[in-house]
This record gives C-alpha cells, structure tokens and sequence, in this order.
C-alpha cells in the first residue's frame, strides 16, 4: 500500500480509501460488506469514508460492526449534512452511535452545494459551531468539507471560512479524467488546497460507473490517473471482493507519470468529457441527496426567518 500525509495533520494515510456508500447499497449483504471492509483494512487500507445519510444509516450501522477489533488500525471519516448547529450535533451524535465509537477522525460539512451553504455552515447558530464543540469535546479530530457540483462553491466555502478565521484540515472532491474538461476542480480547487497544504481527498473516480460507459479509458487507468494528482486519499466505492482486488491493483501498479502521459491521457476524454454528460453530479440533481431531503440541513436561524412575513 502507497501511505500519504493528510495535509498539516501529520496523518499517514493510505492512498486508495474505501467508500464508504458501497458496502451499505441494498444488493450487498451485510456479511460481505463487513467482510470487504475487514479485508481492506488487511490489504492496508486505512481510511474509511462514510456519511450520516449513506443508505438510511445503514452503511455506518455496518462500517461500525466492521470496526469492532479494527478500530485503532484506521483513520475513520464521516460527513454531516446538518446545516444549524442543532441538526448537525444531533446528526454527529447519531453517527458515533452506529459506528460505535466514541471519536471520529475526520468530520466533513456534506454536499456544499449552494452559494449559500458555507454562510449557513459558518452562521454563530451553524453547523461549524456544532463542529467545534465536538472537538473540544474529544468527539471529533478534525474538520472537513465534501461537495461535487461547482469549483467555485468549493473556493466560496474556503473564502468564507477564511473570512471566519477558520482553516479546514480536508476538502473531498470530484477528480476524474473527465474532470478537467469541464468545470474542473482539478484545474480550479486543487492549486488552492496545495498552496494552502490542505488535504485532498479525491472522489468520483468512476463516477459510479458512469464514466466507464464513454468507453474511452480503463478502471486501471482512471485510478492511476487519481493517484498522480497531488491527493492524500482516492476514495473509492467497493462492492466486491473483485472491485477490491482493482484498487489494490492500481496502487501497486501505479507509476508517477511526466507531463506528457497526463495530456495523452486527457486526450482520451477530452470529446467525451466536453459537456459534463458523464460527470452528471455536476450538471444534474441526481446525486444532490440533500436537495431531496431538504430537511437534514435543520431550519435557519430565528432571526432569519423573521425577516419574512408571517
């Protein structure tokens, strides 16, 4: 296994992270997606992503049975979609209860979406304040953002905690071949967390398999070309032994490529990629689970909503 430094933490992290999503989906057994998890972390992977919202909780309830004789082996993330201070303590609460542990590693504010999320997350009564309790309260370890449908609310969110005196330790994001043709957060967001020695947690890799149907690169070859971009982490959804097997493939065959490989690479992609039609988490709403489920974000603020008329 390739291990990687999580930006200023000083974490030793392993370069391919498992998804978190995968092992919780209704055609994986639980028995597997334990198994898958266990045999992971054997295999030297040490970083596991999850979220409060992946399948009903389920994917936590089964990462925490997997923890258990394991848990001092990994690097434990997870994501919140509470956007108040309420939601997102109670959602943080709930999130140690199924995993079964009473701290984890790595808490990310999920799906920054909207212009207006980071002002939410960041409001006196917001979800940030939830987040600082809790690591003063030995809950949590470090604090992160994911979000997969614009650069630039990537860079509005880094802006407005900036503004707030805050420096995130992470920032998840989609990295892909296709990405750097269209609305790329390779090109835009990743120079930012390099300069700023932020970690970078690369994800959407496949794109849940959507990007493969272009025909025009491997699963070897997009996971390489995610390893050669200056992540810490390639998070990566694992729902077979077989799909296992892959990623540590990639790892073990990965070779640093020059300049020139990358833009052969590219290349590959670039008619495919022009239009976004295989990164549809950037030009639809289909992977937006908050915008289906609004009311995981929790209500704004009081002083907010009397702003409006009754």
């Amino acid at each position: 296994m390739l291990y990687r430094v999580l930006g200023n933490t000083g974490e030793r992290v392993s370069a391919i992270g498992l998804g978190g999503w995968h092992i919780g989906l209704k055609y994986v057994e639980e028995e597997l997606g334990i198994r898958i998890v266990h045999a992971a972390i054997d295999r030297g992977i040490n970083f596991l992503d999850n979220s409060w919202d992946y399948n009903g909780g389920v994917s936590e309830i089964r990462m925490g049975k997997a923890l258990r004789g394991y848990r001092d082996q990994v690097f434990l993330m997870t994501k919140i979609d509470g956007r108040s201070k309420k939601e997102a303590a109670k959602q943080l609460d709930e999130s140690l209860k199924r995993l079964q542990v009473d701290h984890i590693d790595l808490v990310q504010h999920h799906e920054i979406i909207r212009y207006e999320d980071p002002h939410r997350v960041f409001d006196e009564e917001g979800a940030n304040a939830a987040f600082i309790e809790a690591r003063e309260a030995g809950k949590i370890r470090y604090i992160g953002f994911t979000g997969h449908k614009d650069p630039h609310i990537h860079l509005h969110m880094l802006e407005v905690a900036s503004e707030r005196g805050f420096r995130f330790d992470t920032v998840q994001m989609p990295l892909n071949v296709m990405d750097a043709h269209y609305r790329s957060f390779a090109k835009l967001v990743l120079p930012e967390l390099v300069k700023q020695n932020i970690g970078v947690l690369g994800m959407k890799s496949f794109a849940n398999g959507i990007l493969l149907k272009s025909n025009t690169v491997t699963p070897i070859e997009c996971l390489h070309y995610v390893l050669n971009l200056p992540t810490s982490v390639l998070i990566t959804g694992i729902d077979s032994m077989e799909i296992l097997d892959q990623a540590i493939e990639a790892v073990q065959t990965f070779q640093p490529m020059d300049e020139q490989q990358m833009q052969h690479l590219l290349a590959k992609t670039a008619a495919a990629a022009s239009r976004g039609e295989f990164e549809p988490f950037k030009t639809s709403s289909i992977f937006d689970s908050t915008a289906q489920n609004p009311d995981w974000l929790g209500e704004e603020p009081q002083r907010l909503q009397k702003l409006m008329p009754a």
